[in-house]
């Protein structure tokens, strides 16, 4: 279907959800520690604020969805996410109950400001804004849980990597057999790329690790700008064009 001129206007800025979304989110989940930087946690997370607020107000100020655009700001709400529950200073399984709090309420006050939580809608800056905020607490929850694991459970980074690798298989299992939970799942989902991004990210020393897990991250950006595979719907755009016009 062609779209209408005023249902661009409607293009949601966020990625249609595939395998190529997966991938890149697990690509962003390779921990970043404060080290790198050599300034210490406080200095590398007001410099990191400080890059994220920029690549958010480039985000926030096209319209439509750009691959680079997006993972740069994800890559980054991803640094800032380990950052986050460093900052915390508590013990991981305190972590785990602030982040699992803070991601609960972003996501009651984006049903309750929207009267949904569809990610495939996200055309406004007040949507958008809920979803980064939820983004980063999904992304500091699974932090927090990869690090409850790596306490908890004290097993190897193949074995870690496995066992969220099947939770996962497990989660999109279920949504695809019931057609239910949807939301849900999205954002379990989302939660656990970070345990296992971590996990496999520690499978390769550092630095080469990293700098594997980035150089495969570039190649699916450019991959996904060039063959626009993960481009939102101009249907459903313009479905919504249709009932405001």
């Amino acid at each position: 279907m062609t779209p209408t001129r005023p249902a661009r206007r409607f293009l949601s800025k966020v990625p249609e959800v595939t395998v190529f979304f997966w991938i890149a989110t697990v690509l962003t989940s390779a921990d970043f520690p404060s080290s790198t930087l050599g300034l210490g946690l406080t200095r590398t997370t007001v410099v990191v604020a400080a890059l994220l607020f920029v690549a958010l107000s480039v985000q926030f100020w096209h319209r439509g969805y750009s691959p680079v655009r997006y993972w740069l700001v994800a890559v980054l709400i991803s640094i800032f996410a380990r950052l986050l529950t460093d900052n915390l200073g508590v013990s991981p399984g305190a972590a785990t109950a602030t982040c699992a709090v803070l991601l609960a309420g972003a996501l009651a006050a984006w049903y309750a400001a929207e009267r949904t939580l569809s990610i495939h809608t996200i055309d406004t800056s007040r949507r958008e804004a809920f979803y980064w905020l939820t983004i980063l607490f999904a992304f500091a929850l699974g932090t927090a849980v990869s690090d409850l694991a790596a306490a908890a459970l004290g097993l190897g980074s193949a074995m870690t990597a496995t066992l969220f690798a099947i939770v996962i298989g497990g989660i999109w299992a279920t949504h695809r057999l019931t057609e239910a939970g949807a939301i849900a799942a999205f954002w379990a989902a989302c939660v656990l790329t970070r345990p296992l991004g971590a996990a496999l990210g520690d499978l390769l020393p550092r630095p080469l690790g990293t700098v594997a897990i980035s150089l495969a991250l570039l190649v699916v950006i450019v991959f996904l700008g060039v063959s626009r595979r993960d481009q939102p719907s101009l249907d459903a755009a313009t479905a919504r064009a249709g009932s405001a016009w």
